[in-house]
């Protein structure tokens, strides 16, 4: 329903006939303007007008925020701009940026919402908290109330600077982050370029590389002609947390993949776990052909609730540390970390197996850096790593035969 079609006499409103029209539509006021009554009977004023030869028409406002009197001085002076040739939408919406603009957007400010707008593409829920307490450490005790367009590399140069002797990975880190933060704060066109963070043709000419000043650690890793002995004692163990242990080793998985994983991602037919791509460091699927002796893991396990490897919690699954805990206190080793057994199962692939690299790189979930060796290697070579990641469990296992689908699991494993 629109509002009726009103005379030339009529053409004027008032305040009274403001208030008491209430049919759907648009109420002409002359020069333009335009009382408009909504479906939800709310009322604003619009301008019509042409510019260009093109018909347009903006929004004023509310007539709770503008009455007829200031609707029609904004009418007047829209009017003028338009003598000017100026299109009074697109000023006040230029106006609108610009306000924007000066307003103070400090650097805290920008971090906040960086994590915000990013923390939801993060795999491990632990980056936002990495994030938060880096830049609350390092960077916001000399970044944090500035305004991000008063920053220059002076300035992020007294937040890296102290820590790049001590802490050189840390401090690399907080300098990539301020990097990302002054990144999204140029998108947001709170800033102007260049960005005073970046590393190449900037930083690094003021301190030496990483490299050159901290050896890196890699996680300490099992000898792979350790790995059976080790295994053997491992299997003494009865706990749920060893047996995620075992499991993890035999899957060359990530600590965070094992602890979250579920029964519906297990296909125990097909001998598949598979980890969707919300999970995987790559954000990409990642299937894994399962072993007998994974699949025999699996089956000593209690279903108390959807986690494969549940906590004596109710509802959760095992804590970040349940694992470690075992290879500190149940193996007395203290000298290893979880994730260094895919080390070990790399080194293996590598040293003792004839599989080719792509294929141990592909079982560990890591994505090829040879973009053109990647664009080829469109599957996932699901049927060749099974071989793989079978010969692996017969090697941790000392099994000397390959055996196939279906054999019976029982005569595998002891």
């Amino acid at each position: 329903m629109v509002g009726r079609k009103v005379g030339r006499k009529e053409k004027v409103l008032n305040s009274l006939k403001v208030k008491s029209i209430n049919t759907i539509g648009k109420y002409a006021d002359g020069r333009g303007l335009y009382l408009q009554v909504s479906k939800w009977k709310t009322k604003s004023w619009i301008f019509r007008y042409q510019i260009n030869g093109r018909r347009r028409e903006m929004g004023l406002g509310s007539i709770k925020d503008l009455s007829l009197s200031d609707a029609r001085k904004q009418t007047k002076l829209n009017r003028q701009l338009l003598l000017q040739g100026i299109d009074p939408k697109i000023k006040r919406d230029a106006d609108k940026h610009e306000l924007h603009k000066r307003q103070i957007w400090t650097f805290s400010k920008c971090a906040n919402a960086y994590i915000e707008s990013h923390k939801h593409s993060w795999t491990n829920a632990k980056h936002e908290n990495q994030w938060r307490n880096t830049l609350k450490s390092y960077a916001y005790p000399v970044l944090g109330d500035l305004p991000v367009e008063e920053i220059n590399t002076s300035i992020v140069m007294r937040a890296i600077e102290p820590i790049w002797f001590s802490k050189t990975e840390t401090a690399s880190r907080v300098r990539s982050r301020i990097e990302k933060i002054l990144s999204w704060a140029i998108a947001r066109d709170y800033r102007d370029q260049p960005n005073p963070a970046i590393w190449r043709g900037n930083i690094k000419e003021l301190l030496p590389s990483r490299s050159s000043i901290a050896k890196e650690k890699h996680h300490p890793a099992l000898p792979y002609s350790e790995i059976s002995q080790f295994i053997s004692d491992l299997k003494t163990k009865t706990s749920i947390s060893a047996l995620a242990l075992q499991f993890t080793i035999l899957t060359a998985t990530r600590t965070s993949e094992v602890l979250l994983a579920n029964w519906d991602e297990i296909d125990l037919e097909q001998a598949v776990w598979t980890i969707p791509e919300t999970r995987m460091k790559s954000n990409r699927l990642h299937r894994i052909p399962l072993s007998f002796q994974a699949i025999n893991v699996l089956k000593k396990l209690p279903k108390l609730n959807e986690w494969l490897f549940p906590s004596p919690q109710l509802g959760k699954h095992l804590s970040n540390v349940a694992m470690l805990k075992v290879l500190k206190i149940q193996m007395q080793r203290p000298d290893l970390t979880v994730h260094g057994f895919r080390s070990t199962f790399r080194d293996w692939c590598a040293e003792v197996s004839n599989f080719p690299r792509e294929l141990a790189e592909s079982a560990l979930a890591h994505v090829l850096s040879d973009k053109t060796e990647a664009a080829y290697q469109r599957g996932d070579l699901l049927e060749k790593r099974r071989v793989l990641m079978q010969e692996w469990a017969n090697y941790v296992h000392q099994v000397h035969k390959l055996f196939d689908k279906n054999n019976n699991i029982d005569q595998l494993v002891s």
